[in-house]
């Protein structure tokens, strides 16, 4: 029998927590909040970089630093650097999406790192040589709608929520700095983003 965590782990999501840990480094921060707590890996690898990271979870039970929701962070405007917010907010109905987007902004002071779900058919391409690296990855314009599997209420290429309309509500709050999805898990879609002045 497989335990959770070997259900749900793998190698390229482990990519994905790299890409977390990095592009919050990305920022050199003093402090920064995690929505979130998962299994504790991207916390653990931040705080080793000498951040002053808490998380934030709306469950007691998995002991974050601060029990509250995404839509209404329980924290004062820009009380951290930098905000982290992966693989979280495709749980909750689209139609919270944006409010969700506002706090964050709201909480950080530099910045924020979302990841979300893309789903659909990936092209890439990996071309190491001594002399040159190339890393490519496209996603195909096929879309199709949400499985009534109860995990996710929403996810980028899925009938309806084209990265378009996710590049539409981030740019409200933020300027979106990158947005790419990474070669070696591109199920997650990064963006890294910076506060508006």
């Amino acid at each position: 029998m497989f335990s959770s965590w070997e259900k749900y782990e793998n190698p390229q999501r482990w990519t994905s927590y790299y890409y977390q840990a990095d592009l919050v480094h990305s920022f050199h921060p003093k402090t920064a909040l995690e929505i979130g707590v998962g299994h504790g890996v991207v916390r653990d690898a931040v705080r080793s970089m000498g951040v002053d990271l808490q998380t934030l979870d709306i469950d007691p039970a998995l002991k974050p630093d601060v029990v509250g929701s995404v839509e209404a962070i329980p924290l004062a405007d820009a009380s951290v650097d930098v905000v982290l917010c992966a693989e979280v907010l495709e749980h909750l109905p689209f139609e919270k999406f944006e409010q969700c987007v506002k706090e964050i902004a709201r909480v950080s002071k530099d910045g924020a790192i979302i990841s979300l779900p893309h789903w659909g058919y990936t092209i890439r391409l990996i071309l190491g040589l001594p002399f040159l690296k190339v890393e490519w990855v496209k996603k195909l314009p096929f879309t199709t709608v949400i499985p009534p599997n109860g995990v996710h209420c929403w996810e980028i290429g899925r009938t309806g929520y084209p990265p378009k309309r996710i590049r539409e509500v981030l740019k409200k709050y933020f300027v979106i700095d990158r947005e790419w999805l990474s070669v070696w898990f591109p199920y997650h879609r990064f963006y890294r983003l910076k506060k508006k002045v």
